[in-house]
């Protein structure tokens, strides 16, 4: 299973295709070991985007539009919620563990959606995927420290503009490709030197590659 799974980090677009398309990998070698198609997923994965903190929380900051400019870094995140869910996560399975949920985000209304992602007492491997989860700093080094493997995405700060200004003009974050090279400048690439800075140490750092037959869809 090891030399399945790092055969494809070596093709991987970017951390949301990697921790995607890991969880599904793992899924997948369950059910063949197994020889059933319907068993019970093994792996789940998380996404950290459904921890944003809502706009109207924004707007009650003490500088909204300060906290609306700078939307994506690390303090307009519900770090405290995070860190409870995977508190949950790491208690001891029993007959009775419930069903947990993550909140997922919706991005036409740019918002979470509450308790979207549900997490079943089958599942025995959570993959987490986020800019943030490395990070050694107040809840996010609390939450990193309950983590099995920390994986770390390492892509150049210009591959990422050059990934990032088109995504924003896609999803309506930006109207066009100025404001989106003026978003990524002030807001984006500024979250990525403090991850960068701060980070924990990792146990696999994952060298981000173009491969078109990773890369996801529009």
């Amino acid at each position: 299973m090891e030399e399945q799974v790092n055969r494809l980090v070596e093709k991987t677009w970017g951390k949301t295709t990697l921790a995607a398309t890991v969880t599904q990998r793992l899924n997948a070698i369950s059910s063949a070991l197994h020889g059933e198609a319907s068993i019970a997923p093994i792996a789940g994965f998380v996404p950290m985007d459904g921890y944003h903190y809502y706009r109207s929380q924004l707007d009650a900051m003490p500088n909204p539009a300060h906290a609306h400019a700078r939307r994506g870094a690390a303090f307009t995140f519900d770090g405290p919620a995070f860190l409870s869910l995977v508190r949950k996560v790491r208690e001891p399975l029993t007959a009775s563990s419930p069903t947990l949920f993550a909140p997922s985000f919706d991005h036409a209304l740019k918002d979470p959606i509450q308790n979207d992602i549900a997490i079943e007492p089958t599942t025995r491997i959570l993959v987490f995927e986020g800019n943030y989860l490395s990070l050694g700093k107040g809840t996010w080094k609390e939450a990193a420290e309950l983590m099995d493997e920390l994986w770390f995405v390492d892509v150049g700060f210009e591959t990422a503009r050059r990934r990032l200004v088109p995504r924003h003009v896609r999803a309506g974050i930006a109207a066009n490709e100025d404001e989106a090279n003026r978003r990524v400048s002030e807001n984006d690439l500024l979250n990525g030197e403090e991850i960068v800075r701060d980070r924990l140490e990792v146990h696999e750092v994952v060298f981000s590659r173009e491969d078109e037959a990773w890369k996801p869809a529009a």
